[in-house]
């Protein structure tokens, strides 16, 4: 096991790591930027080093000043936690190059699922199903424009490289086509470096279903089952939860063992999401692969008592994964709210500011992963998250009047947050009836309120 890792990562997802290595007895480095100096949670870790400056590319996204602090820690791994340089292969391949071990899978892995096109190639090898699209990349628009004509519009382009919605425009015709096809490529290109592009079939009003896996360096991987992610705005997930609801037993067997099997396929190890789009009639098709721990991990961990960061880090320092596919079960159900510093009635427009107040809710059933606290000044600089509300209950009925109860108790004060569209969710009829699908927010709420 190893005796100090560094944490590349800030925020809630820092904090967490740094409580599972103190769990294991494992000394912790954090890194921090000028704009998270004198954050609470950077006191949990044994010792904080500051790489930049505001900006993620001069910070979390330098890759020289973090192998740097690593380096002058002396650590033997760096955890990346979500985001940022964690689905980055090459800062995989930097970090072992060092002789310091990446907390996650395979430089090759990585390429090989990072990348969307090359993903779906490899999920038809392993005979998962995939949404029709393009043999491979969009070069140009007439090539564009005959793939949508023979597969029939609405079709849907993506950046290979992309995540979060960044890089995807909705196409209906030729002329929508064109306009999406250039925003599609500009975007990807600033957000990731590559603005290469596929088209796939737009499937009208999916559900969202990722498994979760699990795998170690012996050949041993499992799945975790399953999270609904449906409810989203703008591509950005704000409700997850397991067991999804009204979803068959016979198509959940099914989609879990198409996931281990891709992982498999791919050489798989460590923690990873296989992301999947169901459609009306329970058929499910691959979309994509998330190399990293994901930010909603904690449903899973409610529902199946397995703590996933402990498990990647047992992993990474070679342990053999402690039980198999039979050992574990699915019990309860959990659902995460993520709390955002937004405002849901003006189009989620992100907010910064100072916390002026902050009671959170208690009791039963609850749990609150956060880095904030009252005074806190959440920067401009990153992601908008700042809490993730999760309940568990033995049923799913009890799980939504349990975060009906959170909701009602947790009061922010000082910033906007998405805490009022949570409690609205919560009373929804077709939530509360498990009818929800990608486009539920946009179609209801958004509409409602424009």
């Amino acid at each position: 096991m190893f005796q100090r890792i560094l944490v590349a990562n800030r925020g809630e997802i820092a904090l967490r790591v740094i409580r599972a290595c103190r769990d294991l007895g494992i000394e912790v480095v954090a890194v921090f930027s000028e704009a998270d100096r004198g954050a609470p949670y950077l006191q949990y870790a044994d010792q904080a080093i500051c790489i930049g400056p505001a900006l993620a590319g001069d910070s979390y996204l330098k890759i020289a000043r973090i192998i740097s602090a690593a380096e002058v820690a002396n650590v033997q791994a760096i955890h990346p936690g979500y985001g940022f340089l964690s689905e980055n292969a090459h800062f995989a391949e930097v970090c072992r190059a060092c002789k310091i071990e990446f907390i996650g899978p395979s430089e090759d892995a990585m390429r090989r699922l990072g990348n969307k096109n090359e993903a779906r190639k490899l999920a038809k090898q392993a005979n998962v199903p995939v949404v029709p699209g393009s043999a491979g990349l969009i070069t140009d628009e007439s090539q564009a424009m005959s793939v949508a004509q023979e597969m029939g519009y609405p079709v849907l382009i993506k950046a290979a490289a992309g995540g979060g919605g960044r890089g995807m425009r909705v196409a209906r015709n030729d002329i929508s086509l064109k306009s999406g096809l250039h925003a599609a490529v500009q975007e990807a290109e600033s957000a990731f470096k590559d603005g290469s592009v596929y088209i796939e079939k737009y499937i009208e009003q999916p559900r969202h279903i990722e498994i979760q896996l699990l795998g170690d360096r012996h050949g041993n991987v499992v799945h975790l089952y399953e999270r609904d992610c449906s409810l989203q705005r703008r591509h950005q997930k704000l409700v997850e939860e397991s067991a999804a609801p009204n979803l068959p037993e016979a198509v959940r067997q099914k989609i879990c063992e198409c996931a281990v099997r891709l992982a498999k396929e791919a050489g798989y190890y460590n923690a990873g999401t296989c992301e999947f789009l169901l459609d009306k009639d329970n058929n499910f098709y691959f979309i994509e692969v998330n190399a990293r721990i994901q930010v909603e991990h904690p449903v899973t961990e409610l529902v199946t008592g397995i703590d996933l960061i402990k498990q990647q880090i047992r992993i990474a320092a070679g342990e053999k994964l402690s039980f198999t596919q039979k050992d574990i079960t699915h019990r309860g159900h959990a659902i995460e709210c993520r709390i955002n510093a937004e405002d849901p009635a003006n189009n989620f427009r992100a907010t910064a500011g100072t916390i002026t107040r902050w009671q959170p809710p208690g009791g039963p059933g609850i749990r609150l992963d956060t880095h904030v606290c009252q005074g806190y000044r959440v920067p401009h600089n990153y992601d908008s998250m700042i809490a993730k509300l999760l309940v568990w209950q033995p049923t799913r009925a009890e799980a939504i009047a349990c975060m009906k109860r959170a909701l009602s108790e947790f009061v922010v004060e000082g910033i906007k947050t998405t805490i009022p569209i949570h409690r609205e969710i919560m009373q929804n009829n077709a939530f509360i009836e498990g009818r929800v699908d990608t486009t539920f927010i946009e179609r209801t709420w958004l509409q409602q309120k424009s």
